[in-house]
């Protein structure tokens, strides 16, 4: 097949083409006059452009080129129904037959009418399934598709539509360009099929702008296609590629097909998807976040890099003055790793809220929005509702919070402008561990962190992402932490006792792959750009090789009675309606923030069943339901004279 090349203006090519079809009625009227033997030929040199091209692309002989006009002339001609009647003497043959053609139309030969032959093949024209009829006596019809191709109307044909999605392409940086014009050397250069290219890395918008680049450097079209909706029985599928193919020769474009979402999209693809990329025509580009595997057809790898803090500060500089962020570019820079289209789609979301805020505020909001979307898919966001003032710890707790905090808010200062970044990759992350018992306010220290430096926090708990599957546990890590590069969110990993423990001694492969696991989260956590936090209730079983790797450990210990006075005189919010709360007392409650939180919750529980405002007498029911679930008994010297 060749290329398919521009057409004349529509106007013309249509006039060219009613000239044709004229042409053919000519002849199927001289027909049915009984007249003299039909022309050697009606090809003609004033054929449109659309035909001439179409006729090369597939190879169509003459009298094949004749009985496609002569099912077009059905369709744009009002006479030519009449016409086929009278050429096959009955006036109820209105329509255009292989019979009519091969006793009229000239060069008629019978291979044009087999499966394998260009019209039936590549459909561009179709036996109407009508019952009783023989293959010669079937009215047949001309391609939707291929009548307005001949007209000189490009468009999707409607059966391919419902499963690829044009793609317009989007800005780029100079990284992603080189990577285009990689793309397009590559298939310039190629003797004979051209190679699949594997686009790996970057995100899916990215790496669809990148084709979309290296196409129309190439006057290309391109089509995305989700891996996922690829047919999968053989006859869909052939189905599929057929029509495909028909469209790379009517209008020149490209197939990307997105492997992102796909399980195992690192490994070897399933069969549809192979026959898809090994059968499929011309320009094919695979887009995957982790590499694939090579298929059996030549290919090209090309890696996508992350966009570096110059080029984020250019594409922001391009869509939104510096001045108007007030000198909060550089922290958007640190914090959010986005793509040139996301960062055009951050400051049209930011310019068209209507929040009371700030510029920076909306495009801080907006960066945080964009890059959501792949992680709220392996974890649980978490609204950040508590504050400073809710967090009942010890001072040099509080500090030790206040410093990670700081670290996260200054790391473009320390990372770039300071050239800690230059030196060494490992190491920026800042990691945290946060011990102590169920209840001692883990889970609120992160909120405050989050809420104080306006990121998002998403919870992953260890228990879901380990897996008994040798290599499944990096794997589910592996996305967690790619999914959060972008937007920098606060990964909270609850549980972590899940996974961490002191180093077992290696009697087997399960002993070993354990051990390389722990490791390999702590890798992660190292070279993650944001936060991530470890939770765990037993510091103890800690490995301490490995806390050599983690920069902050903060001890949330058992509050004292001081500290449990406190969190009473904070528990209740300031519109419940309480009467003769002694806190001293309630203190002697010998249990932790979280179930005082669950005490004072059903207390408020009881006043409003009772009508009542929250009284001691509320509490003392409560707190013997919350001893009975943590099987504890309340004991005389903490209930003493509770009343």
């Amino acid at each position: 097949m060749t290329v398919a090349q521009p057409i004349h203006p529509i106007e013309q090519n249509q006039q060219e083409l009613a000239a044709a079809v004229r042409g053919v009625r000519a002849v199927l009227e001289s027909c049915s006059r009984q007249e003299s033997a039909p022309p050697a030929s009606l090809e003609a040199a004033t054929d449109p452009p659309a035909l001439r091209q179409l006729c090369a692309a597939f190879g169509l002989s003459g009298f094949e080129r004749a009985v496609l006009l002569m099912c077009a002339g059905m369709e744009l001609d009002g006479e030519f129904a009449a016409v086929c009647a009278r050429a096959q003497g009955s006036p109820e043959r209105t329509f255009p037959t292989f019979s009519l053609a091969l006793s009229a139309l000239p060069q008629a030969h019978w291979s044009a009418l087999t499966p394998a032959a260009p019209l039936r093949r590549w459909r561009l024209v179709e036996p109407r399934s009508t019952p009783g009829a023989t293959l010669l006596t079937t009215p047949l019809e001309i391609s939707e598709r291929v009548l307005h191709f001949l007209a000189g109307v490009q468009y999707l044909d409607e059966r391919l539509s419902p499963l690829l999605e044009p793609v317009a392409g989007g800005a780029l940086s100079d990284a992603e360009r080189r990577i285009a014009n990689d793309i397009s050397g590559a298939f310039a250069a190629a003797n004979g099929r051209l190679p699949v290219v594997h686009l790996c890395g970057g995100n899916k918008a990215t790496r669809r702008n990148i084709a979309a680049a290296a196409c129309a450097s190439l006057s290309f079209g391109v089509y995305a296609l989700d891996a996922e909706i690829v047919p999968n029985s053989a006859s869909e599928l052939e189905a599929f590629l057929r029509l495909w193919e028909r469209e790379c020769a009517l209008a020149g474009c490209g197939l990307y097909v997105e492997l992102e979402g796909i399980e195992g999209a690192e490994s070897k693809p399933g069969a549809p998807l192979r026959r898809l990329v090994e059968a499929a025509p011309g320009v094919i580009v695979l887009g995957s976040h982790e590499p694939t595997r090579p298929t059996g057809r030549t290919g090209v790898w090309l890696h996508v890099p992350r966009p570096t803090a110059m080029e984020q500060r250019a594409a922001w500089e391009k869509v939104l003055p510096a001045e108007s962020l007030n000198g909060s570019l550089d922290r958007l820079i640190s914090q959010f790793r986005l793509p040139p289209t996301a960062i055009e789609a951050c400051v049209r979301q930011a310019q068209a809220s209507t929040a009371a805020e700030s510029i920076e505020a909306r495009v801080w909001s907006a960066a945080r929005a964009q890059a959501r979307p792949r992680l709220d898919d392996l974890a649980q966001r978490v609204e950040a509702m508590a504050e400073w003032d809710d967090l009942v710890l010890p001072e040099l707790l509080k500090a030790t919070l206040r410093e990670i905090g700081s670290q996260v808010g200054n790391r473009f200062t320390v990372h770039e402008r300071w050239g800690f970044a230059a030196r060494s990759n490992r190491g920026l992350g800042i990691c945290a561990l946060f011990a102590g018992p169920s209840g001692t306010g883990k889970t609120m220290a992160a909120e405050v962190l989050a809420g104080e430096l306006k990121l998002d926090l998403y919870r992953i708990d260890l228990a879901t992402v380990v897996s008994k599957y040798i290599g499944e546990t990096e794997k589910n890590l592996r996305r967690v932490f790619d999914a959060a590069e972008d937007g920098g969110a606060i990964l909270f990993f609850d549980e972590a006792d899940a996974l961490f423990g002191k180093r077992s001694e290696v009697k087997d492969s399960h002993d070993r792959y354990a051990n390389i696991e722990i490791s390999y989260l702590l890798q992660r956590m190292e070279a993650y750009r944001g936060l991530s936090i470890l939770a765990t209730n037993m510091r103890t079983a800690m490995d301490s090789a490995f806390l050599r790797r983690i920069r902050f450990v903060a001890n949330f210990p058992h509050p004292d009675p001081a500290l449990r006075t406190e969190i009473w005189r904070r528990v209740f919010p300031a519109g419940t309606p309480v009467q003769g709360l002694n806190f001293g007392k309630l203190a002697r409650l010998n249990v932790t923030g979280g179930n005082i939180r669950n005490i004072a919750v059903n207390a408020a529980f009881l006043a409003a069943d009772a009508a009542e405002p929250v009284g001691m007498h509320h509490i003392l029911h409560a707190a013997r339901a919350e001893y009975a679930k943590l099987d504890k008994p309340l004991t005389d010297s903490e209930m003493g004279d509770f009343r």
